[in-house]
C-alpha cells in the first residue's frame, strides 16, 4: 500500500460531507493514512479546508486509533472534555454521550458516517460503547451548519468508518492484543480484523467489498469509599458530664441508654448527638457543635468488565464516476457489567444508627458559612455558623454490613444504510440515503445485603483527612468469618428494558454554478422517525429469613449455614493505602444470577427471572417524528481570499408520547406536541495570507428535551401529596453560537490556532414545584403547601437564558528533514478556558429562587501535551491531560450537599514497533500515574471545600499485542 503523508484537498472536504463521499478519482491508490504524521497531517488538513469550525483525529492505520477507548481519544480534541469512571472513558450513570463540547455536557449530536445514530431510550450514542479498531476518524464539528442534521448544541461528532472506495486492491488487517490491569489483576483479550477488495469489471465498472469485525473485553477495579455530604450537624456531650449522666439515667431500654451507661464519667468519650440542621441552635448549646460531612465508613470495591463487539460490512457498485450504488451495516454491542462489594459501618458519628460514642474525638477548622450551608439564603452577609468539623475518632460499639451485587448493563445498536449517488451532469450530484437503525438497552441490578449478627460490634477507627481517609477496625471479630454475618435482604433494585428502532430517508444535492458571487448550491430533505419503549420490572425488599417476613431472633438465617454462596472481597482496598485492606465477606455476585437466590431461599417471595411482574404504571412510550430541509450556498470572492456559506435549516418536530399516572387508579396518559425551527448559520473564512485564515462563524442549533424528561406520567404520593412528573410540553433549548478564530499554517503539519466562542442559550430544563391540579384531588392530612387538593408537583420547565464562552489555544509541530535527528519528534498541544451560566431555580414557580449555576461535567480549564516519536521502524507518543474542578451531576440547593471532582491530570503512553513491512508491535499505557478522578464536598469556586468525599483507586492499565497488515 502507498503511504500517503497527507490527504488530498477534495478528499478532506468529502470527509466532511453529510453523507459518505462520493466517488473518487481512480488515481487514488489509497485514502488509508500510515503512521502518527501522517494521521497528524490528515488531521490538519481537515481542519484547514472545512468550511466550519471542526477538529479531526484520523487513525494512524487500519485499527490504530491513538487510545484504547474513543471517548479518550475525543479529549484530545480542543474544547472537548470527556467523564471517566472505572479507569476509562463513560458516560455518566450510563446516560449519555459523556462528552462536554465547548462548556456544555451531555447535549452532543452523535452522527456515524454521516448519520443519525443513538442509544436506545436516549438521542445521543453511548460513546463509551465505540470501539477504536472500528473507527477511521472522528470530525468534531463545534459550531452548527445548515446542511448537518440538527441535535446538539454542544456540537456533533461524526465517527467514520471504512470503506469499499477506501481500498483499490486486497487488503488485510489482523491484531491480537492483551489487556491488564494491574489493581484488578486481570489479562484479557482483544482481536479484530478487516479483509477489503476492489474489483474492476472494465468499461468504467467496479465492485467493491468490505468485512471489519473486533472483539474487546477490559477488567479493571474501581475501589472507593463513598461518605456523605451535608451539614450532619452534632453536638459533642462529653461523657464525663451531668447531662451525659442524665442521658444515660435514663435508661429506657434501648441499645443507645445501655451504651451510654457503660461509658458514664469516661473524659475520653463523647456522644455526638444529633440536632436537626438549623444554626443557631438553642442558646447556650452553640459551642459544641460540629459538622460531620465526609465521615461515613463505607468500603466499595467494584469488578468492571466491558465487552465490546461490532461489525461493519460494507459493499458498492460503481459505474465510471458517476453512478454509485451502496449498501453498508454496522453492529455494535457493549456490555457494562460489574460485580460490586460494600462493607458499611454503622456508627454514631453521622447518625446512622449506632450509638453515638466516640473515643478521643478529634476536630479540625471548618468554616461552615450560610453560603456554604444554603447560598445565603436569608441575604445580608454571608456569617460563619460554625467553625469546626469531625476529624477523626474511634466510634465505639459500631455494626456492620456488607453488600454483594452484580450488575448488568448490555447496549445493542445496529444501523443499515442503503443509498445511490448519481452525477447526472458535471455540475449537479444527487444523494439518496435510506437507513433503519435499532438499538436496544437493558440493566439489571441485584443484590443481597448481610448484616453482622446481634450482639457483634467493632470500634471503627476514622480519620476523615488526606487522601484517601484512614480506616481500621479493631475489638471485634473477623469481618472474613462466616459467623459474623446472618442474611438481611435480597433487590433487583433496578431492572429495566429500552427498546427503540427507527428510519431516515434523505435527499441530499449540489449544484456548481459557473460564475456570480455563489459558488455552488447544496439542498436536500430529511425525514426521520424514532420509537422507544421502556419497561421497569423492578423490585427490592425480600427477606431472606426462615419466613419471609421481617429479620427477628427467631427467624434469621445464619450465614455459616450456606458458606457455598459467599465471597471474600479483594484484599487489598485502594492497594493497602487506607489502613484497612478488605478481605470481607459478601453474597457472592456469581450466585445472584438467574433463579439462584429464589431457590437458596424459598419463602422470600421472589419471582422467577423469567417471568417477572412488569410495573405497569413506569411504562413509557415514545414515537418522534421529524422533517427537515435545508439549503446553503458557498461564495467566494476576491480571488477566493474571501468564502464562505450561508443556509437556513427548517426542522418541524412532532412527538407522541404515553405513559401512565398512578393515584387511586392507573390511568393512560398520551400527549402529542409538536414545533418548528428555523436554524440559521453563516461561515465565512479570509485569508489574511496563504496560510493565515480568519474564520468567523454564526449558526443556532437546538437539542431537543431528553426522551424521560416528556413523560406526562408519575406517581401520586397521597400521604404527602406530591408528585414527580414529566413534562411533554419542553421544548429544545436553542443556542445562538458566535465563532471567531485565527489559524496560522506554517506547512502541511504545523500549525497554531486560537479560538474565540459564545453560545447564548435559551430554555435549558429545570425542575421546579408548582401546585398542580391532577386527575384526583389531594386529601391527605400532610400540608403540601398547596390548597384546594391541588398536588406539589416537581416538573421540568423551560427556564431561563445561559450562556457558554471561552476560548482554544491549539497548535502541533513536527521538525523537518532539515532537522537532522530531530526530524523524527514532534509535539502539540491544546488549552481550552470555558465559563458557563444556567440559570436554576432552587424555589417554586411562585416563589423563584434563582441561582447562576455552572453546568455539570464542565472544568474551566483543561490543557493536553503529546510529544511524539517517529521513523521508520519505531513510533512512541506520550500524552498528558490535565482538567480543573467540575461540578458532578449538577449543582445542589444547599452546596455543602453538593459533589465535585477535584483538577486531575492522565499520563498515557503508546510504543509501536515494525517488526517487519507488515508485522508490527505495539505498546499502550493508561493512567500511568495511577490517578482517580476523587470527589470532594461542596462545589467548585467559593463553595470549594477541598475535604474528600470519596477516594478513588483504578489502577494502571497496559495492552500489548501484534498487528499485521497485507497489501
Amino acid at each position: 500500500m502507498k503511504k500517503i503523508v497527507a490527504l488530498p484537498l477534495q478528499l478532506s472536504l468529502l470527509a466532511l460531507a453529510v453523507g459518505q463521499a462520493y466517488a473518487q478519482s481512480d488515481k487514488l491508490e489509497t485514502v488509508v493514512v500510515s503512521g502518527i504524521r501522517a494521521s497528524a497531517q490528515s488531521s490538519v488538513a481537515v481542519k484547514k479546508n472545512a468550511m466550519e469550525v471542526v477538529d479531526a483525529i484520523t487513525a494512524e492505520d487500519i485499527g490504530k486509533l491513538p487510545d484504547s477507548n474513543v471517548a479518550e481519544t475525543l479529549t484530545r480534541i480542543p474544547g472537548v472534555q470527556g467523564y471517566r469512571y472505572g479507569g476509562e472513558g463513560a458516560s455518566p450513570v450510563g446516560v449519555g454521550s459523556g462528552l462536554t463540547i465547548r462548556g456544555l455536557a451531555n447535549q452532543t449530536a452523535s452522527q456515524v458516517d454521516g448519520r443519525a445514530y443513538f442509544t436506545a431510550g436516549a438521542r445521543e450514542f453511548n460513546v463509551e460503547g465505540a470501539i477504536p479498531a472500528m473507527v477511521a476518524g472522528i470530525d468534531v464539528f463545534k459550531n452548527p451548519s445548515a446542511e448537518h442534521i440538527e441535535g446538539g448544541i454542544g456540537g456533533l461528532v461524526n465517527i467514520r468508518t471504512r470503506k469499499p472506495s477506501d481500498f483499490r486492491k486486497p487488503t488485510y488487517s489482523f491484531a491480537v492484543n492483551g489487556r491488564y490491569n494491574d489493581l484488578a489483576n486481570k489479562l484479557d483479550p482483544e482481536v479484530s480484523g478487516l479483509a477489503a477488495n476492489s474489483w474492476n469489471l472494465g468499461g468504467g465498472e467496479r465492485i467493491g467489498a468490505m468485512i471489519a469485525g473486533v472483539y474487546q473485553k477490559s477488567t479493571g477495579r474501581s475501589d472507593n469509599n463513598p461518605a456523605n455530604g451535608g451539614i450532619n450537624l452534632k453536638r459533642v456531650v462529653r461523657a464525663d458530664s451531668a447531662e451525659y449522666a442524665t442521658l444515660a439515667a435514663a435508661n429506657t431500654g434501648n441499645s443507645t441508654d445501655r451504651a451510654l451507661q457503660k461509658y458514664v464519667g469516661r473524659s475520653d468519650v463523647s456522644l455526638l448527638t444529633g440536632v436537626g440542621a438549623t444554626l443557631p441552635t438553642t442558646s447556650g448549646q452553640d459551642a459544641n457543635l460540629v459538622a460531620a460531612p465526609g465521615l461515613t465508613t463505607n468500603v466499595f470495591q467494584e469488578t468492571i468488565m466491558r465487552t465490546r463487539k461490532g461489525l461493519n460490512l460494507a459493499a458498492d457498485y460503481r459505474k465510471s464516476d458517476t453512478l454509485r450504488f451502496y449498501v453498508d451495516a454496522n453492529y455494535n454491542y457493549y456490555l457494562y457489567h460489574q460485580n460490586y462489594r460494600g462493607l458499611n459501618s454503622i456508627d454514631g458519628g453521622v447518625g446512622n444508627g449506632g450509638n453515638g460514642n466516640v473515643q478521643n474525638l478529634q476536630t479540625a477548622a471548618f468554616n461552615l458559612t450560610e453560603g456554604l450551608a444554603n447560598r445565603n439564603l436569608n441575604g445580608g452577609s454571608d456569617d460563619v455558623l460554625l467553625t469546626k468539623r469531625v476529624l477523626s475518632g474511634n466510634f465505639l460499639d459500631s455494626t456492620a454490613t456488607t453488600t454483594g451485587g452484580d450488575e448488568n448493563h448490555p447496549y445493542k445498536t445496529w444501523i443499515a444504510a442503503t443509498g445511490v449517488e448519481w452525477k447526472p451532469t458535471p455540475a449537479l450530484s444527487l444523494k439518496g440515503d435510506f437507513s433503519y437503525i435499532k438499538a436496544d438497552q437493558s440493566v439489571d441490578n441485584r443484590s443481597v445485603q448481610l448484616v453482622s449478627a446481634p450482639g457483634l460490634t467493632w470500634t471503627t477507627t476514622r480519620i476523615a483527612d488526606g487522601e484517601p481517609h484512614q480506616l481500621t477496625f479493631s475489638n471485634g471479630p473477623s469481618f472474613a468469618d462466616p459467623a459474623t454475618w446472618v442474611f438481611n435482604n435480597y433487590g433487583n433494585g433496578n431492572r429495566q428494558t429500552w427498546n427503540d428502532k427507527g428510519y431516515a430517508a434523505a435527499l441530499n444535492g449540489e449544484y456548481e454554478l459557473d460564475s456570480g458571487f455563489f459558488t455552488t448550491i447544496k439542498f436536500g430533505a430529511r425525514a426521520a422517525n424514532q420509537q422507544d419503549l421502556n419497561r421497569s420490572f423492578s423490585y427490592s425488599g425480600k427477606n431472606l429469613t426462615t419466613d419471609g417476613a421481617g429479620r427477628t431472633l427467631a427467624n434469621q438465617i445464619l450465614v455459616s449455614t450456606m458458606p457455598g454462596v459467599l465471597q471474600a472481597a479483594p484484599s487489598n482496598f485502594m492497594g493497602y493505602t487506607t489502613g484497612y485492606s478488605g478481605g470481607y465477606l459478601v453474597y457472592s455476585p456469581d450466585a445472584l444470577l438467574g433463579d439462584q437466590v429464589r431457590t437458596a431461599f424459598g419463602n422470600a417471595g421472589i419471582p422467577a427471572d423469567n417471568a417477572l411482574p412488569e410495573n405497569a404504571v413506569n411504562r413509557r412510550k415514545f414515537d418522534e417524528h421529524t422533517y427537515a430541509a435545508y439549503a446553503v450556498g458557498e461564495f467566494s470572492a476576491l480571488d477566493n481570499r474571501i468564502r464562505g456559506s450561508v443556509g437556513l435549516r427548517l426542522v418541524r418536530t412532532q412527538t407522541e408520547i404515553q405513559a401512565r399516572q398512578a393515584g387511586a387508579s392507573v390511568v393512560d396518559v398520551v400527549k402529542n406536541t409538536s414545533y418548528t425551527n428555523a436554524l440559521p448559520s453563516l461561515n465565512v473564512i479570509g485569508e489574511i495570507s496563504k496560510d493565515f485564515l480568519a474564520r468567523f462563524g454564526y449558526g443556532r442549533g437546538m437539542t431537543r428535551p431528553a426522551i424521560g424528561d416528556l413523560s406526562p406520567g408519575g406517581t401520586l404520593n397521597t400521604t404527602n401529596g406530591t408528585v414527580g412528573l414529566g413534562n411533554p410540553d419542553l421544548r429544545p433549548q436553542v443556542a445562538d453560537s458566535l465563532d471567531l478564530s485565527l489559524e496560522r499554517y506554517f506547512t502541511p503539519t504545523n500549525y497554531v490556532a486560537l479560538g474565540l466562542f459564545d453560545k447564548q442559550i435559551k430554555d435549558a430544563p429545570n425542575a421546579i414545584l408548582s401546585c398542580q391540579t391532577l386527575g384526583q384531588a389531594y386529601s391527605g392530612t400532610i400540608n403540601n403547601g398547596c390548597s384546594n387538593g391541588q398536588w406539589a408537583v416537581t416538573q421540568a420547565v423551560n427556564s431561563l437564558k445561559g450562556y457558554a464562552r471561552g476560548a482554544e489555544l491549539s497548535g502541533q509541530y513536527f521538525f523537518d528533514a532539515n532537522a537532522g535527528w530531530l526530524q523524527h519528534f514532534g509535539m502539540s498541544a491544546s488549552y481550552t478556558y470555558v465559563t458557563t451560566s444556567i440559570p436554576v431555580n432552587f424555589g417554586s414557580a411562585a416563589a423563584p429562587r434563582i441561582v447562576d449555576a455552572s453546568q455539570a461535567f464542565v472544568s474551566k480549564r483543561n490543557y493536553t501535551l503529546a510529544g511524539m516519536y517517529e521513523d521508520s521502524t519505531m513510533s512512541a507518543r506520550l500524552t498528558y491531560t490535565w482538567r480543573s474542578d467540575q461540578v458532578l451531576f449538577g449543582v445542589s440547593a444547599n452546596p455543602i450537599d453538593g459533589r465535585y471532582i477535584g483538577a486531575y491530570g492522565i499520563l498515557d503512553a503508546a510504543f509501536n514497533y515494525n517488526l517487519n513491512k507488515n508485522l508490527a508491535l505495539t505498546v499502550n499505557a493508561m493512567n500511568l500515574t495511577n490517578r482517580g478522578l476523587n470527589r470532594y464536598v461542596g462545589e467548585p469556586g467559593a463553595y470549594a471545600t477541598g475535604l474528600e468525599r470519596q477516594h478513588y483507586d483504578n489502577g494502571r492499565a497496559f495492552l500489548v499485542g501484534l498487528r499485521y497488515k497485507f497489501d
